[in-house]
């Protein structure tokens, strides 16, 4: 079977490979994607890019790549929701294991997801005002995203927040506007199971705001606690947890696929 790692706002494929790699390749086919603006992936007008962008591209690539194998979507931070909403409406996802769940139109999550604090519920209100001309303005993400929080360790916090490929990439403020307004599936509509594996000590965003989404989704969703992690879960025992929960997702999906045939 096949699993596919999706980054956030901030990451992409080769600093979050570390973790993913732990997946044995005897069970897995493990890839990773760049979306715009982050990793090695380039654009003809990058002021141009927006959130529905990586929500049409992911599902592109879900289906151009789809080879009969089930595939399990891997999402971490904000690829968490990505994640979900390709499953959503591509049905070609056999599960979604998500590390945050964050709803971006949820003044909660929106408050904790920015620099911002509480004033942080403004970003989408404000969003929707934004003048086309400055949409194309570019900020660092770490200007308005609570890059300090990655980690439980400042110095990959630091390492996260200043590199060139993620969250010290340059990002135009229309894509921060469509992220925050975008309407993503209601969960009450997901029909594939979700897993979210939420690091425990988060000093980013928080269990509960992710949980409040989970506990709306009608599919089978699972709640999987990653022990001592932070934001980027690299801690054990929760690393282990991280890949122990994705093994149990890919051994369910096998044995149901393996039925069906």
């Amino acid at each position: 079977m096949r699993v596919l790692l999706v980054h956030g706002a901030g990451g992409h494929a080769a600093a979050l490979w570390p973790v993913a790699s732990l997946l044995p390749a005897e069970q897995v086919d493990l890839a990773a994607v760049d979306l715009p603006l982050y990793g090695r992936t380039t654009s003809a007008d990058p002021a141009a890019v927006r959130y529905a962008d990586w929500v049409a591209l992911l599902q592109g690539l879900v289906a151009a790549e789809d080879d009969g194998r089930p595939l399990v979507l891997l999402g971490a931070s904000i690829g968490g929701m990505l994640a979900h909403e390709v499953a959503a409406t591509t049905g070609r996802v056999a599960a979604v294991v998500a590390t945050c769940l964050l709803d971006p139109r949820d003044p909660r999550a929106r408050a904790v997801m920015t620099r911002f604090g509480p004033l942080g519920v403004l970003g989408g209100p404000l969003a929707r005002l934004l003048p086309h001309g400055l949409a194309r303005r570019d900020i660092a993400l770490s200007r308005v995203a609570a890059l300090s929080r990655m980690s439980r360790d400042p110095g990959l916090s630091r390492l996260c927040a200043t590199d060139p490929r993620g969250g010290g990439a340059q990002v135009p403020l229309g894509f921060l506007a469509s992220y925050l307004t975008y309407p993503h599936t209601p969960p009450e509509r997901m029909r594939t199971p979700v897993v979210l594996t939420h690091p425990a000590q988060d000093a980013w965003t928080p269990l509960e705001v992710s949980a409040r989404w989970l506990r709306r989704v009608a599919a089978p969703a699972e709640l999987v606690v990653l022990r001592g992690c932070g934001h980027f879960p690299v801690e054990e025992p929760g690393l282990q947890d991280l890949v122990g929960a994705v093994l149990r997702v890919a051994d369910g999906v096998q044995r149901a696929a393996a039925q069906r045939s």
